[in-house]
């Protein structure tokens, strides 16, 4: 009977996680969309300056810097949280309402990384706070931590299936029975993306991930989707690369924070200048790039999506800190639309094949990545994207780009 008990108070709690996290997800990210309307969409309109992305970025990253230099260096990104969590069993909430400002700054002044780092952060912080003051759930601690990052996953990239498998790819051993914790990995997702689709329908919100279109299976090209896939296995590697070098120079440059972020909006203002795709998430930029692709030109989504991959990791070595899945995405959607007008194959195909294979070989986890990405991608691409993502995990990192900083 105490079991039973236990059980039904610890499922009542987990739906309460769902919620909040929603809440705050759904919160935070239309707090963010306002600041990017105003700063990117009203003010331009007022002010006619042809150097507005620069002034914005180096601002910004001046604004951010002087915040990080008071109230420290937030958030984490999401692999150095689930990595305390696991060690720790829990993730601190000290400074958690200044960590909800550093995570919002970044992607507001344009920054080229997702929410999703931020996001987990502070609500793996707000589950291990309540958990305290509640004082129940000790034992349980790691894997409630871990459930609440699993309902953030899955509302913030729409996707609950992905946020379901992603932590359960890999995963280690855990202290709830297994059967325990699919079920409450569940429930925490249903309520949390339940939360946040009913409060989107109230306001009327259609942003986020959703499906770029169809495509029909005899338009595979199979000997260009083999090129396809080493591309995005080689884009994959370039990241690697990117944040390994990127890394290193501002570790050797050993300058203050506040200097560091106003360095990193700077080289942000200057791309963006050039290359405005190049600049945030890239959530909203996939569709852009789909009407205006051929528009674009081959040589500028080329340029667009390693650039991207550059900002990316200039963002977050500069304390511009955020995640780097969207970004990911649009970088591989760019260069696979870009190879769609150069070798005349299917721009849906094209992009899938590619986007899949650079994320699977980051990530190594190809379920999940699948599950992630078939909220854009057809759904009878499935079976395609699968085994693009088995084989590219199949491709090792090489030693010399791993990151050692």
């Amino acid at each position: 009977m105490i079991r039973i008990k236990h059980n039904l108070v610890l499922l009542l709690y987990t739906i309460i996680i769902g919620l909040v996290a929603g809440l705050i997800i759904w919160s935070f990210m239309m707090v963010m969309n306002l600041g990017i309307a105003f700063f990117w969409d009203y003010l331009p309109g007022l002010i006619n300056f042809r150097y507005y992305p620069i002034v914005v970025c180096l601002t910004g990253g001046l604004l951010i810097g002087l915040w990080k230099d008071r109230f420290g260096d937030s958030p984490e990104e999401l692999a150095v949280v689930m990595k305390k969590v696991k060690k720790d069993h829990r993730y601190s909430y000290e400074n958690i309402f200044p960590s909800i400002v550093s995570a919002l700054l970044p992607l507001i002044f344009g920054a080229s990384i997702g929410p999703e780092a931020g996001l987990t952060g502070i609500i793996a912080g707000l589950c291990t706070w309540v958990s305290d003051k509640l004082k129940i759930f000790n034992n349980e601690l790691e894997e409630l931590t871990s459930i609440g990052i699993t309902a953030t996953l899955g509302t913030i990239f729409a996707s609950p299936i992905f946020g379901f498998v992603e932590p359960l790819e890999n995963e280690e051993e855990s202290k709830l029975p297994k059967t325990s914790k699919n079920i409450l990995y569940f429930v925490v997702i249903l309520s949390s993306f339940g939360i946040f689709i009913y409060l989107n329908h109230l306001t009327h919100n259609q942003s986020g991930l959703h499906s770029i279109g169809t495509a029909s299976l005899a338009n595979i090209n199979y000997p260009y989707t083999i090129l396809l896939m080493l591309l995005g296995i080689l884009l994959s590697y370039f990241y690697f690369a990117s944040s390994k070098l990127v890394k290193t120079v501002f570790n050797y440059m050993k300058i203050s924070i506040i200097f560091k972020c106003a360095i990193g909006g700077l080289i942000l203002g200057v791309i963006g200048s050039f290359l405005p795709l190049s600049m945030f998430s890239g959530e909203e930029q996939i569709y852009l790039l789909l009407d205006n692709g051929a528009q674009i030109g081959i040589v500028i989504l080329i340029l667009t999506g390693l650039m991207k991959i550059v900002l990316t990791n200039v963002c977050i070595e500069t304390g511009l800190k955020g995640g780097h899945f969207f970004p990911m995405i649009f970088a591989g959607c760019a260069m696979g639309y870009a190879m769609s007008l150069l070798v005349n194959v299917d721009p849906i195909i094209s992009m899938s094949v590619v986007t899949t294979s650079l994320m699977a070989n980051i990530l190594k986890k190809p379920m999940a990545v699948v599950l992630l990405l078939m909220i854009i991608f057809p759904v009878n691409l499935i079976p395609l994207m699968l085994v693009c993502a088995v084989v590219s995990c199949l491709f090792k990192t090489p030693l010399m780009l791993e990151s050692d900083c």
